[in-house]
């Protein structure tokens, strides 16, 4: 009887083994990673624009309208792709980079399909700031210096698809910082990051500091501000041939109106 016992009860237990149900594995999904996207902070208190971004003040003014004509030169240029990465700079200051800079971002940001991203370059003496009616905060050299990530400092502006980096608290060492792998890695990232985006540098000015012609040599082009009657000739050339010629995409000449006279008349006509 225990024989029989036994193998009965074998029997079973191999019956239940078999009847018994085993999930099938479900194979695990591979997903993509994917770098994060650039998501701007909250704005910050915003004072209103400041007089000078025409722009946004007076949209209709001959000044707006010719950063709408050097937005048209510099997205669709005669040859080649338009330039994605755009410093502006001048030789001294007080020659009107930032007010180039501000408006040229604007106009382009104001297009239906292009994003921009201003970054204020210019550690010594920041600006751009002011002109789209912020106080100063951390920005570029808190990220160079590893003390914050991006998207902690990118600045959602009051105009739409038109985001700001600061250029942070003051720095005792800006030559350094902009020429750093940090800087030359942040312009390769923000550009390559998407196809649709337009970064403008504001720099400082080329023939008192060093950091303009360090930062020539990462970016898709330049556009050189001359004010009138304020740098010499030989000085504009100079300082083009150290930024290099081949880089230059454009010279603005600043503070003449006397062009304006002869076409005054046509203009107003036509905006009226």
């Amino acid at each position: 009887m225990g024989k029989i016992s036994d193998a009965l009860e074998r029997r079973r237990k191999e019956t239940a083994l078999k009847s018994e149900k085993h999930p099938l594995a479900v194979p695990e999904r591979i997903v993509e990673e994917r770098s994060p996207k650039i998501i701007s902070k909250p704005l910050l208190d915003f004072t209103g624009f400041s007089h000078k971004l025409v722009v946004v003040t007076a949209p209709d003014s001959m000044d707006a309208e010719n950063f709408k004509v050097l937005r048209g030169q510099i997205l669709f240029p005669q040859k080649g792709e338009p330039p994605r990465c755009i410093m502006v700079t001048s030789a001294f200051p007080g020659e009107g980079k930032t007010y180039v800079a501000a408006n040229l971002a604007v106009s382009i940001a104001l297009g239906i399909n292009e994003h921009v991203l201003m970054v204020d370059c210019d550690l010594r003496r920041p600006s751009l700031h002011k002109m789209l009616g912020y106080k100063r905060a951390e920005g570029l050299r808190e990220y160079l210096r590893g003390e914050r990530d991006l998207p902690e400092l990118l600045v959602k502006t009051k105009i739409d698809k038109l985001s700001l980096l600061m250029a942070g608290k003051p720095a005792h060492n800006p030559s350094e910082l902009l020429a750093s792998s940090a800087m030359r890695e942040f312009i390769r990232e923000v550009k390559n990051r998407y196809d649709d985006r337009y970064i403008i540098l504001d720099a400082t000015p080329s023939q008192v500091t060093a950091e303009a012609n360090v930062l020539a040599h990462n970016v898709d082009g330049v556009v050189f501000v001359v004010m009138n009657q304020k740098a010499p000739r030989e000085t504009v050339r100079r300082s083009i041939e150290n930024l290099g010629k081949n880089k230059i995409i454009g010279i603005v000449f600043n503070g003449y109106s006397k062009s304006y006279k002869a076409y005054d008349k046509y203009y107003k006509r036509y905006y009226k």
